[in-house]
């Protein structure tokens, strides 16, 4: 990954997530993360419907889009309800959008390990 992907990936923006449905289309949301430069990471809930996507495994992937700047990123992705886990992903949220992230009941963190990028213009 490049130092210039790596800046707009710092850029506190909304980005996508595209998970799949048991039918096999796609569920695609906004949603904030944080990317540490392998790991990214959404806060949910365990009831939302890509935390249910995921929970069965599989694939997952965020865009951060600005104008006719993108990244996309790849990977694996898992859905943890440990404390430790989320309370690191809460720590990050707020480092990055320097408020802390919504804490409702049966907060879970979805972790994407990124094996595949994708850029434009950046």
């Amino acid at each position: 990954m490049t130092g210039s992907m790596e800046s707009f990936l710092a850029e506190p923006r909304v980005a996508t997530l595209t998970t799949l449905r048991p039918d096999g289309s796609p569920h695609v949301v906004a949603v904030r993360f944080t990317w540490d430069g392998g790991m990214a990471r959404v806060l949910t809930v365990a009831a939302s419907r890509k935390a249910r996507n995921l929970v069965r495994g599989g694939r997952a992937a965020l865009c951060q889009v600005d104008g006719f700047r993108w990244v996309t990123l790849e990977g694996t992705a898992t859905v943890s309800d440990d404390p430790r886990r989320v309370a690191e992903a809460a720590r990050r949220y707020l480092r990055r959008y320097g408020s802390p992230p919504p804490a409702p009941p049966g907060r879970v963190v979805i972790e994407i390990a990124v094996d595949r990028t994708m850029t434009l213009n950046t």
